[in-house]
């Protein structure tokens, strides 16, 4: 096992991923490229220049890093970056892994064999006590609970796995930011008896723009996850889709069509998702959490072996790249895979110049292999 990055390593990781338009698929590209974090924070304002970021590009200092570690362990939590021995050893294997979590109470339960459990805020009281059952006795089986802390059943789940400290909560804003603000004891009951993690710095009051990210966090937690209600356009879905794209199974729980709530869950049945109503139909799925997990669908990772090119075709320059990139991006997300697809260029050629788009604050990597066009 490879040592955990050192101390002023672990502060130059937190710098290069706090740095505006730098999120987790560039990161890792970034230290790949250049070996180190410090190395890779020297070489950024050329890059920003060559990707047209206009005013340069903002750094955190070393100063406001080591703040903000102290403030964390005031508060009882600590800063987590990749590489670390206890990072959560299944989100580790998602391509837009969190480089840097901050958490708050038993990490070892990060480690643990875990099932995401998501649904409706404005959860039916059927739906409430489905998921309440399943999480309880996932729990009693030595299961580890992951949800969103948000209202309905993200709330009772929790709850159902707190007794026995079962539990963990992903956040969308910093620890010190309780949301919604009345799941502010159920908030520090999970934090003291199970775990919270997010990846926003302290003092991230949480906004829209957050929740996927949490939802990835979620996901990319889990073994698998289980929808409990959940409308046809709604963030829980975007939760089970992202557990498909990481290759973790998606469980649901049927309900009544004439209910809006049960619609998504219902469509994830048709598609293939397993259909739950005790927690034995998650538990003969998922087996120990030993078994290897499935290849995720998105193939952008370190090592993915790339088309062949034809040795006669004219290499493209760096800018003709961006720029053919550029145009196919839109306002839509888009998979990265399906970019690959529509141009003739190499996958790193693609995932290269996306990262300087991205870096110039013109391209959004989303969770789950996806980019966007930048507002």
């Amino acid at each position: 096992m490879a040592p955990s990055p050192s101390g002023n390593e672990r502060i130059d990781m937190v710098r290069l991923a706090r740095t505006d338009g730098i999120g987790p698929v560039n990161f890792r590209r970034l230290l790949n490229e250049h070996g180190s974090a410090d190395v890779a924070i020297d070489a950024l304002p050329e890059r920003a220049r060559k990707a047209g970021r206009r005013g340069g590009v903002s750094i955190p200092s070393r100063e406001s890093v080591q703040e903000e570690q102290v403030a964390l362990e005031r508060l009882g939590g600590r800063m987590m970056v990749i590489g670390d021995a206890d990072y959560p050893p299944l989100l580790a294997r998602i391509p837009d892994a969190p480089p840097v979590l901050n958490i708050w109470g038993r990490a070892e339960l990060l480690c643990g064999r875990t099932i995401g459990i998501v649904g409706a805020r404005n959860a039916s009281a059927g739906g409430l006590r489905i998921a309440e059952s399943l999480s309880g006795a996932l729990a009693l089986e030595g299961c580890v609970i992951v949800s969103g802390l948000a209202r309905g059943i993200d709330s009772v789940a929790h709850r159902a796995a707190l007794h026995p400290g079962m539990t963990i909560g992903a956040a969308a804003g910093g620890l010190d930011c309780f949301y919604p603000p009345e799941n502010e004891g159920l908030y520090r009951a999970v934090a003291e008896r199970g775990c919270i993690v997010t990846e926003a710095p302290l003092g991230t009051i949480p906004q829209a723009s957050h929740f996927p990210r949490r939802n990835r966090l979620i996901a990319g937690l889990s073994l698998g996850v289980i929808l409990v209600e959940a409308a046809l356009r709604s963030g829980t879905l975007i939760t089970a889709r992202l557990a498909l794209d990481y290759g973790r199974d998606v469980f649901a729980v049927p309900g009544s069509p004439l209910d809006p709530r049960s619609r998504g869950g219902n469509d994830l049945l048709r598609q293939g998702a397993i259909l739950t109503e005790t927690a034995q139909d998650v538990l003969s799925q998922i087996g120990t959490g030993n078994e290897p997990l499935k290849t995720p669908k998105w193939t952008g990772l370190p090592g993915f072996s790339e088309p062949d090119q034809p040795d006669f075709a004219p290499a493209p320059t760096p800018e003709e790249v961006r720029e053919t990139l550029r145009d196919l991006l839109s306002p839509t997300p888009v998979a990265v895979d399906d970019i690959v697809a529509r141009c003739q260029f190499s996958v790193s050629m693609v995932l290269s110049a996306l990262s300087e788009l991205e870096l110039g604050g013109i391209a959004t990597f989303l969770p789950g292999g996806q980019v966007v066009l930048s507002a």
